[in-house]
């Protein structure tokens, strides 16, 4: 699986990895959704764009954890993507144990990094990530391989705060992408 052609594929995700390093955020990864989502469309005979709701984009700064450090970084990316057709939404990581509890009832402990955020989906398989380098190619972050993604295989993912919305999502993915197999353990 060319995992990261498919997601270049996508004139969105090509659009935000060729900015990124203009963001101006440390530990920068376009992640998740419109990465696996991209392969899965490709898989399904649609545009890798197809019916992807939103770009999620992680950072990790742990020197201001103030929600006025992450907005002004969200705010310089509403301008940096205002011509991109598509609902981007940033998240410092080193602040997600701040706010999380408060939103989805379950704690999340404190991130080190930003691929620590990667690896916290619901699914194994949608915890994926690329991130620009300063030589022009591209960083892959998957830390359970590519194999179930490949497979179609949705996996609950021990390392997610809360379980407790897998099997929804995983039955909302395979509504829209109906060749996915849910296998829990």
């Amino acid at each position: 699986m060319d995992l990261v052609g498919t997601a270049l594929r996508n004139p969105i995700n090509r659009a935000i990895l060729q900015r990124l390093p203009l963001l101006g955020a440390a530990q920068c990864w376009l992640v998740a959704g419109c990465i696996y989502q991209a392969a899965w469309n490709e898989r399904a005979g649609r545009t890798p764009q197809s019916n992807i709701k939103d770009y999620d984009i992680f950072y990790f700064d742990d020197a201001d954890l103030s929600y006025e450090a992450e907005d002004a970084v969200i705010r310089r990316g509403r301008v940096l993507f205002a011509d991109l057709d598509g609902l981007i939404e940033i998240r410092n990581q080193a602040r997600v144990h701040l706010w999380y509890p408060q939103r989805f009832g379950a704690p999340y402990p404190r991130l080190a990094s930003a691929e620590d955020g990667i690896g916290r989906f619901l699914a194994r398989c949608t915890c994926v990530g690329l991130a620009p380098q300063g030589d022009g190619s591209l960083r892959l972050h998957a830390p359970y391989g590519l194999d179930e993604l490949e497979q179609g295989i949705l996996r609950p993912n021990a390392n997610a705060p809360s379980l407790a919305r897998f099997r929804e999502k995983a039955e909302s993915y395979r509504a829209r992408w109906p060749f996915l197999k849910i296998e829990e353990d």
